[in-house]
């Protein structure tokens, strides 16, 4: 799969998007994420779909169906990169090892720093008390973006 990333990485470099994630599905499914810090639009989408359809073909990378996607307002945090990018931002945490008995923490990501960003998380305990959690990159198993949707849909 490294060597799919890679490829998928090359293939787009001077395209204005960010490769956030590539996964092969079942029944021949390549699925690549991307984003932009404006937004994806369906044009993005299409360009890059066509780019890989033909990078893909040169390298013999083998797959049924090729989907190009937005991450969603769900958004992955895979680099640390994407930490410093949504700092001050909801999200959902999964530790490595358990915190006071707990591995998923949900709250607002804190990023201090700019040569080695100390992270944090800002959470509310089971009785309402705002805490503070510092964890480091390595520690995380996953996060993605966790917004409070409105019923119009907008993220708050």
């Amino acid at each position: 799969m490294a060597d799919i990333f890679a490829v998928t990485q090359q293939a787009l470099l001077g395209f204005d998007v960010e490769l956030v994630d590539v996964e092969r599905a079942p029944l021949g499914l390549l699925r690549v994420v991307i984003d932009r810090p404006e937004g994806v639009r369906i044009e993005d989408c299409e360009q890059v779909s066509r780019q890989l359809s033909h990078a893909f073909e040169v390298d013999n990378i083998d797959y049924k169906r090729l989907e190009v996607s937005s991450p969603g307002v769900d958004r992955p945090l895979r680099r640390l990169a994407d930490y410093v990018r949504f700092a001050d931002q909801r999200i959902e945490l999964r530790l490595r090892e358990a915190v006071e008995s707990r591995k998923v923490f949900t709250g607002v990501l804190r990023v201090a720093g700019d040569e080695s960003p100390a992270l944090s998380l800002e959470y509310e305990d089971q009785t309402g008390k705002l805490q503070t959690l510092p964890f480091s990159f390595d520690d995380v198993d996953r996060a993605h973006l966790d917004p409070l949707l409105d019923f119009k849909g907008k993220k708050q």
